[in-house]
């Protein structure tokens, strides 16, 4: 069953596989993240991987003044003040012992200073619908409040990074240990290698926000992330946090409606050289039902048309609003099959032509 107030005061639950909320506690109560807020920083170097704007194997020198803000404050990978540190140990020193010291080296490396890496994870967050978050440090060391997030914005970045970084996500989180300079540290993560399928992602304390976990595990192609947050003992987190994603993974069934890339509908175009263009979802449509209940779905497609052409492959067009009995609705976001692009005189013609006779 799901956690309790006491052991998990803010508590979330979705399912990434079909886009459903599962349970949720308090989603969008501000909270501190602590350490979680590196999940943030990890994100945003996954993003700048991917542009091209750092390297893993690229090494950063240790600026004098961050190796002195940050030697042995808190969690740490014990950086040397003298050390030149590549890309892809900071990377898992934050996300596999917790680093403070690697997260502000990355980020004073990768953009120069500290503060523009932490406008840019603000803008990253912006830019995915993080409505309700902003951080002031890139490591989540406290800051008089000015870094807050909420237990759905947490949800979206832990799903960005799942759906855009799979790759990365795979290298980077989840592993029990790292070693650097001969130091080998353990993860605290409470749910890998405990609970079948978990793969992260990362906890977070401090005195003031208490014991938070922001977590995900996969079963036969099904993926969780869940969120508890505000636990007033580590011991709390933990068993909220194994509770929680093993009453998702049990209390429903998942049925697949549509399989991934197959149509799902059509919409009607205007001005293009077809007019009707094949609507799917990617990543096909699921729906979690409570294990052993039968419950009415009903869908229903909803799009402002028609739409003009040019239409790219790809394009988002529609949201499917998925409605079942007892459950609060979601929606799976639609795009064009094919492209369409814009008529030539003929058929803009023959198009006239239809349109009068019908």
């Amino acid at each position: 069953m799901p956690p309790s107030p006491t052991d998990a005061p803010i508590a979330y639950l979705f399912d990434v596989t079909s886009g459903q909320i599962l349970f949720e506690r308090e989603a969008d109560r501000r909270f501190m993240p602590a350490s979680i807020t590196k999940v943030m920083t990890t994100f945003l170097a996954f993003e700048w991987m991917e542009e091209g704007k750092i390297l893993p194997q690229q090494s950063f020198s240790i600026r004098p003044e961050v190796w002195k803000r940050w030697n042995q404050v808190g969690s740490t990978m014990f950086l040397p003040h003298d050390a030149r540190v590549t890309v892809d140990d900071l990377v898992h020193g934050v996300t596999t012992v917790s680093a403070n010291d690697g997260a502000a080296a990355l980020a004073d490396g990768a953009a120069g200073s500290v503060d523009k890496w932490v406008a840019a994870m603000n803008a990253k967050a912006s830019e995915i619908g993080m409505r309700d978050s902003h951080f002031g440090t890139p490591n989540g060391w406290m800051d008089e409040g000015n870094t807050f997030v909420t237990a759905r914005d947490l949800t979206t970045l832990a799903t960005q990074m799942l759906r855009r970084h799979p790759s990365k996500y795979r290298r980077y989180i989840g592993h029990r240990e790292f070693t650097y300079n001969d130091i080998t540290q353990s993860n605290h993560d409470p749910i890998s290698g405990v609970v079948p399928g978990a793969d992260g992602i990362k906890t977070g304390f401090t005195n003031q926000a208490g014991y938070g976990f922001l977590g995900s595990a996969e079963r036969n192609g099904r993926r969780l992330v869940m969120v508890v947050a505000a636990s007033p003992r580590g011991r709390d987190r933990n068993r909220a946090a194994r509770d929680l994603i093993e009453w998702g993974f049990s209390a429903f069934d998942q049925q697949r409606l549509f399989a991934p890339e197959a149509q799902v509908a059509v919409a009607e175009v205007q001005g293009g050289d077809s007019t009707q263009v094949a609507l799917v979802a990617p990543a096909g449509v699921y729906v979690d039902i409570p294990a052993g209940a039968h419950r009415d779905v009903k869908l229903t497609v909803n799009y402002e048309g028609p739409v003009r052409a040019p239409i790219r492959q790809g394009e988002q067009i529609a949201k499917l609003t998925v409605s079942i009995d007892g459950m609060s609705d979601f929606s799976v976001p639609l795009v064009a099959r094919d492209a369409v692009e814009e008529a030539g005189l003929g058929r803009r013609i023959l198009n006239g032509v239809l349109g009068w006779i019908t």
